[in-house]
């Protein structure tokens, strides 16, 4: 996931007094972030150090990302005149990613690069609360009493955040994943009606260009829709054995997960038997990329992340003798 540098200490001493968003908007240490977890754990792919936050705050709204916190918005959307402040962007405002990515391809190589980008129900969700919820009622409050308002907002956030991807693979990432961490809060119902059409407009708009990756946490009930939305593959979390997911999502889609990020503090015969697992229940798909099910916990060993990839790496390799 995004956040495997988390766990690093190179990752804290280069962030070190350094803003979050501060962080996303410089592209030299994006790129050095971004490159840590390659360089300490050879891993297969290296994923965009970014956060979900980056293009809305492009477009003009008021925003921090609190330490401890998250996202805080300082005026919240909640009625139309609000909605007028969120502008369209252009690659313009996001100069600073486009040359992240083209100085990250330069040095990976032939290693790919993952885009990175939140998901229109998510961003919402942030901008209309304010901050992070545990229940998404005023969400949930506009999306019921005021769909149009709703539409019209998930409707501009999805073309903020197509531009914000298109921007990414035309400086040359190898592939892009679309974040929805709040979605697993709705009913498959609602999911259809006020979330599904933004996030398919938005994974449509990239079709026939690199693969595409979709995401979110707790979606076990939506796992059916997603795999309508039009991603290639699609990430379960740990929650759902990924051969129960593999008929839910539908066929010709692979899928992304999903190993509990808690277990990595266990013994490690623990670990392996749980990584095993994960890829014997992966084969059920027509093609598994190993990931967490969720971000790296920042108190993990990254000691054990590398002892992780490397029983994959062989576990594949014999696999494929």
């Amino acid at each position: 996931m995004r956040q495997a540098g988390r766990s690093l200490p190179e990752y804290r001493k280069v962030r070190a007094g350094i803003p979050m968003l501060e962080s996303c908007r410089r592209p030299d240490l994006v790129a050095e972030i971004t490159l840590q977890p390659v360089r300490r754990h050879g891993v297969d792919a290296a994923i965009l150090f970014s956060d979900i936050v980056v293009p809305v705050a492009a477009a003009g709204v008021d925003l921090d990302i609190v330490p401890g916190t998250g996202p805080v918005v300082a005026d919240p959307i909640r009625t139309p005149e609000d909605l007028d402040r969120l502008r369209a962007i252009t690659a313009a405002d996001v100069s600073y990613v486009d040359e992240a990515v083209r100085l990250l391809v330069a040095e990976l190589g032939g290693t790919p690069l993952i885009g990175f980008a939140g998901a229109p129900f998510t961003l919402a969700s942030y901008l209309v609360e304010g901050g992070p919820s545990r229940t998404h009622a005023k969400t949930k409050t506009m999306m019921y009493g005021q769909p149009e308002l709703w539409h019209a907002l998930c409707a501009r956030l999805a073309e903020i955040t197509l531009e914000f991807l298109r921007v990414q693979v035309a400086a040359g990432v190898s592939a892009v994943q679309l974040f929805d961490s709040w979605a697993g809060a709705l009913s498959e119902a609602d999911y259809r009606r006020y979330v599904l059409p933004h996030s398919t407009y938005v994974l449509n708009g990239l079709a026939g260009t690199v693969p595409r990756i979709h995401f979110g946490v707790g979606t076990a009930q939506l796992l059916g829709a997603m795999g309508e939305a039009g991603a290639d593959v699609v990430g379960v979390d740990w929650r759902t054995p990924l051969d129960a997911a593999v008929p839910l999502i539908g066929p010709g889609r692979s899928v992304q997960g999903n190993l509990d990020p808690c277990a990595l503090f266990a013994p490690w015969p623990v670990v392996e038997a749980e990584v095993r697992r994960v890829l014997a229940e992966g084969r059920a798909a027509s093609g598994h990329i190993f990931n967490l099910g969720h971000g790296v916990l920042p108190e993990t060993d990254p000691d054990v992340l590398g002892r992780v990839v490397d029983l994959i790496h062989e576990a594949s390799a014999a696999s494929q003798a």
